[in-house]
């Protein structure tokens, strides 16, 4: 009886003077309760762009599912390292995660020759949301129609094609250097901070060529502003369903198609990561979102935290190769 006393009088001390512990049960009563104010979304890439659009399509179902406000942040850079980087060294809690694509995650870490982040060591894959096509456009003002038209055009004019992407590394950089390495066609590229400056000057005239995702070149083409000639899938795209994949063309045999996805700082508790994985997986499982999604171009292709790392693990060293194929190294 006397201990027990003891005991109580040693708690009653503690909580007079202030003095704080956390117990495992309050450790996982603080982890049930997450989320407990606004996640930060950062985004490596200006407003505008494909994976801006992606994100405002899911961030009111995703608010309703956490119970918290969604914030889009844009850390613009070095195509998509800045943002990268800023999230990996960023609390992991759970409150500030990285929306990516295939150029950030598995493309940067091989063509980079200093990347300042290791995907699978300071990132925790949260879920994959989606699976795209790129597609291949030019502007009005190339004299071609078709995949065929262009790559005799570009070799009647060596040196004299531009080609825009969203930065240096990215997809929309390789898919062209994959064209050429195909083709034996010449190009030059101009990277830009983001795929929105690159088509505002592709319809201006001051790139003829690009490599961009299906729902900003469809968006676009429906507007008259540019001409779609391929999609980069195996299969016809939905929303450019009159449009032929690069292996009907006859022209290029190759077959690319990229991915988004959430990640959140490494060792973020698996509880919090589990809860945001559930979050997404619910906001793709409706079909109005599912609807949405295929009409910009977008394939829902839901992954779970463990399925997307295992995804991640072989997608590295097949894209690893790609880069050494083409060529393509950055400093």
């Amino acid at each position: 009886m006397m201990k027990i006393i003891a005991s109580i009088k040693l708690v009653k001390w503690l909580i007079f003077s202030g003095v704080v512990f956390v117990t495992p049960f309050m450790a996982r009563t603080t982890l049930a309760a997450f989320p407990e104010k606004p996640i930060k979304v950062i985004i490596g890439f200006p407003a505008g762009g494909p994976l801006d659009a992606h994100i405002r399509l899911l961030s009111d179902k995703l608010q309703h599912f956490l119970g918290q406000p969604i914030l889009v942040d844009y850390k613009v850079g070095a195509g998509g390292t800045v943002g990268a980087q800023f999230v990996s060294q960023s609390p992991a809690d759970g409150y500030t995660i990285l929306l990516a694509n295939t150029g950030t995650m598995v493309i940067n870490p091989a063509i980079y020759a200093q990347s300042p982040y290791d995907t699978l060591k300071d990132f925790q894959p949260v879920a994959r949301t989606a699976q795209q096509s790129l597609a291949l456009i030019v502007n009005n003002e190339v004299p071609v129609k078709s995949l065929k038209e262009f790559i005799n055009y570009a070799k009647a004019n060596p040196g004299k094609i531009n080609y825009g992407s969203a930065g240096n590394g990215g997809i929309s950089h390789l898919v062209p250097e994959m064209l050429k390495q195909e083709t034996g066609i010449e190009m030059v590229h101009i990277p830009f901070k983001g795929s929105a400056p690159a088509f505002t000057d592709l319809m201006a005239g001051h790139v003829q060529f690009m490599a961009e995702s299906v729902p900003q070149a469809a968006n676009y083409a429906k507007q008259g502003k540019v001409r779609v000639l391929a999609v980069t899938s195996s299969k016809r795209n939905s929303a450019l369903p009159d449009v032929p994949t690069v292996i009907e063309t006859g022209v290029a045999n190759f077959e690319v198609v990229g991915f988004y996805g959430f990640l959140a700082p490494k060792l973020t508790p698996v509880e919090v990561v589990n809860k945001l994985s559930q979050a997404f997986k619910e906001t793709l499982d409706l079909p109005e979102i599912q609807k949405r999604m295929v009409e910009q171009g977008a394939d829902p292709a839901y992954l779970n935290a463990d399925q997307f790392t295992k995804f991640l693990t072989l997608e590295m060293p097949r894209w690893a190769k790609v880069v050494k194929q083409a060529g393509a190294k950055l400093d």
